[in-house]
């Protein structure tokens, strides 16, 4: 029976898409968490950090069709930059432009 499901599960990955795989990636990614960080530059400044961030979303056209230029998330603002959460610090909503932004964004080590 085990042999079967993993069999089937096998055989319905590779039938997906890449994006597909993908998605179904950022999905359990989601669900577990990366708790990332992300940098923003101006030049070669630091300007602002979040932290505790558990993803970053590129948006889609309300159509679902097509991704636009951003991308969003949540995280903790770090408004002292020494990447601890300070309690004055709160979790806020960000997004920025995939253009014209400088970023980062990695995993906490």
């Amino acid at each position: 029976m085990k042999a079967l499901l993993l069999l089937s599960l096998t055989v319905f990955l590779s039938a997906c898409t890449q994006e597909s795989q993908n998605q179904i990636g950022r999905s359990i990614q989601n669900w577990t968490g990366v708790n990332g960080i992300l940098e923003i530059y101006a030049g070669e400044k630091l300007v602002k950090r979040f932290i505790h961030v558990d993803k970053l979303t590129t948006a889609v056209a309300t159509d679902g069709s097509s991704a636009r230029p951003y991308r969003f998330g949540y995280g903790i603002l770090d408004e002292n930059l020494d990447g601890e959460k300070s309690a004055s610090e709160k979790r806020v909503y960000f997004e920025f432009s995939d253009y014209s932004t400088s970023y980062i964004f990695y995993e906490s080590p």
